[in-house]
């Protein structure tokens, strides 16, 4: 349910036409033409042909693999690049770990990312952090998606995605505007040119429930229009008091060779995620007299009325056309559509310290609706040229994006009385607390902005000589702001600001390379200083020296990174107030460490994935800084399939980090988390060649660690549970 002054942006009947047909076009084909898809009869040698024409393009699919790497990347420069000839630090999580580990949702899959922190800082609101700095940059199959305020609201579910491309450090060549942390780059499976088929049944702990379809092949006798729908379900209670959720997802996909050099695809996903007993803000992390409050694991400051709803629609139409044997053309339109609706209560304040109780002045109840519609368009041409006795690889491109946001916040009317009972010790809450039954709201408990970005960016991968390679390239922006968020404007705007992009490999032998990068970025601010002007755009800068290699004969990447970071111009409040708008002050961070990383085969049938990173950071006065991010952080995935029993796969995950701490906003101290370590176990077994059961034991060895300090609140994490898994496929 979304407020009724939320309108969409791009009203006139073109848009419309648009939207109706990327949303609906797909599902009306699949209704169509479905049911006979797995009646396909054996192929034809015409189908063979098509089958094998296109195999090295779908050779960095990793569905239907078991592998933990992939062998071209393209997230950090739109270039198709071996790890090796990618002069950034590049980390992917394939299909195979995502299905090993049950990674339902992408915070799963970040948190199996090397470098990357998942701060989960409410039960539907997260943020993630590489190399000190929020990561504000994200892709889909390579197209940029803007994202307010950094944070992703609800669980985005990953069955819809082949992998997850992580490409660290500042990533403006393709990323546009943001901080210099890293990309996330979502790759969404396409259909397949063979009939497949599978049904995946999950149960939990806390009563979860998880059904999962997916059916991909031809179309047409010819295979020239080829089809995949995706459809997943699940219900769940919690470790938590109070809390459940329920999750739906629906992703149709059609693709058609509409010549033999023209390839057009249309897709749509559907997500919609409810949200029960969810909190706002967490829990205090101490009380009135600043003693720790060590709640109980299951403890919750969320009322038994509250709830957090968000529905999201994501269309793409994408068109690729073959310019003879060594370019193409490909532009890209997708549409975004994403409401929430909220009922929350926030704890302000600390609990007493002799009776544990909250009061009612401590509290703040609301009512939460958010619209986010976005446009974003992309056009550009790759190729190979020759020069200089050498064959070059090129892109040219340009992008616009269109996003508005509107948000509103409401109140309980005055009249409203809780009867000044307060909260008893949370432990002991049964989320019990009045429900208002009448909420307001004005323009200045909201916002509208609408923030409006186009681009011109080029890359190139030059073979300067034997052994020497070089990537550069750099993106022009254009960027401008409108509109009020919460009483404060937001007007600004970005002119023709420059992103270069440098990097430089040598191949000391046939395995191995090293190479240096020079990459920026920047982000528009819409804080003011002292004399009510807009701070400048703040400046991210990333340096990195490493190695690259391959290993283990090949089936594996190995790499060696020192890098450092900086982020100039960084809005930091003061605590001041200039009318309704904080003033800030500029802030230069700099964040500097090593990343060593390997993923691959390291044996037959091992298969691992491991990341290591030691992180500094510091402000400008050479003192600690953003200290909630862990400076040692271990991500390690790794499975195996013996070849006596080639049946039985298993594996484990681990992430540790070392203790992370924060200042007190409310009191005199520190709040800490110790180091922990989180170890999962799987273990599958494949009972015919359609058929496999698994069975996840995550934290086995039941750990109590706070899921983030990045705020004065946190709660815990979930502690030792089950899940079992029974897949069909075809």
């Amino acid at each position: 349910m979304s407020h009724p002054a939320f309108r969409p942006i791009g009203d006139d009947p073109l848009a419309q036409a648009v939207r109706r047909a990327l949303g609906l076009a797909t599902a009306g084909a699949f209704v169509l033409v479905s049911p006979s898809l797995l009646a396909q009869e054996a192929g034809s040698a015409e189908e063979l042909e098509t089958v094998t024409v296109e195999a090295e393009a779908l050779s960095v699919i990793t569905e239907g693999t078991e592998r933990y790497r992939v062998p071209l990347t393209s997230t950090a420069t739109r270039l198709d690049l071996t790890p090796r000839e990618t002069p950034q630090s590049v980390s992917t999580v394939t299909r195979a770990q995502i299905d090993d580990f049950s990674l339902d949702t992408t915070n799963d899959v970040l948190e199996s990312t090397p470098g990357v922190t998942v701060e989960r800082l409410e039960t539907d609101r997260t943020y993630f952090t590489a190399r000190g700095f929020e990561i504000s940059n994200f892709q889909v199959d390579g197209v940029r998606v803007p994202m307010p305020y950094n944070n992703v609201h609800g669980d985005m579910d990953t069955a819809i995605y082949d992998r997850v491309e992580v490409v660290r450090g500042a990533t403006g060549l393709m990323s546009g505007s943001g901080n210099p942390a890293a990309t996330v780059n979502f790759v969404r499976k396409r259909p397949t040119y063979e009939p497949q088929a599978s049904v995946s049944a999950s149960l939990g702990a806390w009563d979860q429930r998880r059904l999962e379809a997916d059916v991909a092949g031809p179309l047409d006798q010819a295979g020239r229009v080829r089809g995949r729908l995706v459809a997943a379900g699940m219900e769940s209670d919690s470790y938590l008091d109070r809390l459940s959720r329920e999750r739906g997802l629906l992703y149709g996909v059609l693709e058609a060779d509409v010549t033999d050099s023209t390839l057009v695809t249309l897709g749509h996903t559907w997500q919609q995620n409810d949200t029960d007993g969810n909190m706002w803000g967490s829990l205090p992390l101490y009380d009135s007299a600043g003693n720790p409050t060590d709640y109980d694991v299951a403890t919750s400051s969320a009322p038994d009325w509250s709830y957090w709803d968000v529905e999201t629609h994501r269309s793409f139409l994408e068109v690729q056309q073959e310019l003879g044997d060594r370019w193409s053309l490909k532009g890209t339109l997708t549409h975004l559509d994403m409401r929430s609706d909220t009922q929350l209560l926030y704890i302000y304040g600390t609990p007493d310290a002799t009776t544990g109780r909250i009061a009612d002045n401590q509290l703040t109840l609301s009512r939460y609706d958010r619209h986010l519609e976005q446009w974003v368009a992309d056009l550009h041409a790759k190729g190979d040229v020759d020069a200089f006795g050498r064959s070059h690889q090129l892109v040219l491109g340009t992008d616009w994006s269109q996003s508005r946001n509107q948000q509103l916040s409401r109140y309980p009317t005055a009249s409203f009385d809780a009867g000044g009972q307060g909260l008893p010790p949370l432990d002991d809450w049964n989320g019990g607390y009045p429900e208002p039954t009448v909420w307001v709201g004005d323009s200045g408990d909201g916002g509208d902005a609408t923030v409006k970005e186009r681009s011109l960016y080029g890359a190139a991968k030059l073979d300067l000589a034997e052994r020497w390679t070089a990537v550069a390239g750099a993106r022009l922006s254009w960027l401008d702001t409108v509109g009020r968020q919460y009483g404060a404007p937001q007007d600004n705007s970005v002119d023709s600001e420059l992103t270069p992009y440098a990097g430089l490999i040598y191949d000391v032998t046939d395995q191995a390379s090293l190479y240096a990068s020079y990459t920026e970025i920047f982000n528009p601010q819409t804080e003011i200083d002292r004399n009510g002007e807009m701070l400048s755009p703040s400046e991210g800068e990333s340096y990195e020296l490493g190695v690259k290699a391959d290993v283990f004969d090949g089936a594996a990447d190995a790499s060696l990174t020192v890098f450092r970071t900086e982020q100039n111009n960084f809005a930091q409040g003061t605590g001041e107030y200039l009318g309704v708008q904080e003033i800030h002050q500029e802030e230069d961070i700099t964040s500097e460490g090593v990343e060593a990383t390997l993923a691959g085969e390291l044996a037959p049938g091992w298969q691992a994935s491991v990341g290591y990173t030691y992180l500094e950071v510091e402000d400008a006065d050479g003192e600690a800084t953003n200290t909630y991010i862990p400076r040692h952080l271990v991500r390690a995935t790794t499975s195996y399939r013996p070849a006596a029993l080639d049946a039985l796969k298993v594996g484990a995950r681990l992430r540790w980090q070392d203790d992370i701490e924060r200042d007190r906003d409310l009191a005199e101290g520190k709040t800490r988390q110790e180091a922990y370590a989180l170890v999962d176990l799987m273990a599958s077994y494949d009972f015919s060649d359609s058929l496999t059961g698994s069975l996840n034991v995550n934290n086995v060895t039941d750990e109590k660690y706070l899921t983030s300090l990045k705020w004065d609140q946190a709660f815990h994490g979930a502690p030792r549970h089950v899940m079992a898994n029974l897949t069909w496929r075809y």
